[in-house]
């Protein structure tokens, strides 16, 4: 799994990039054919203080690309409700991948 996490406007700190780490340890672990993830932070210079810190990341899953982003007043809340986000949309999409219950085809007598 390729994880890039890049700031826009702002520089990753160490911590910082290991909290986005650890943050989306729980989409690796709920699954597992992630190819690749990158994730971009983003402080808005705008002149209303809600809201301008912002997270969002693009997730290359086998045959299909997941994108989430979330908005905050402090990046970290942002991050936690990205990956949340992203936690949803990843179990959602495995379970339709494992949804095999189709009907069986009735016999034709």
């Amino acid at each position: 799994m390729n994880l890039t996490i890049s700031g826009h406007h702002l520089e990753v700190t160490p911590s910082l990039r290991s909290y986005v780490t650890t943050k989306l340890d729980r989409i690796s672990r709920h699954f597992d054919q992630v190819v690749d993830i990158k994730v971009l932070l983003t402080v808005e210079n705008q002149k209303e203080k809600e809201r301008r810190q912002r997270a969002e990341c693009n997730i290359h899953v086998k045959g299909h690309d997941l994108f989430a982003e979330s908005a905050n007043e402090d990046l970290y809340a942002a991050v936690d409700d990205l990956v949340d986000k992203l936690d949803r949309q990843v179990v959602r999409h495995k379970d339709r991948l494992q949804n095999h219950n189709h009907e069986a085809a009735k016999r034709m007598m």
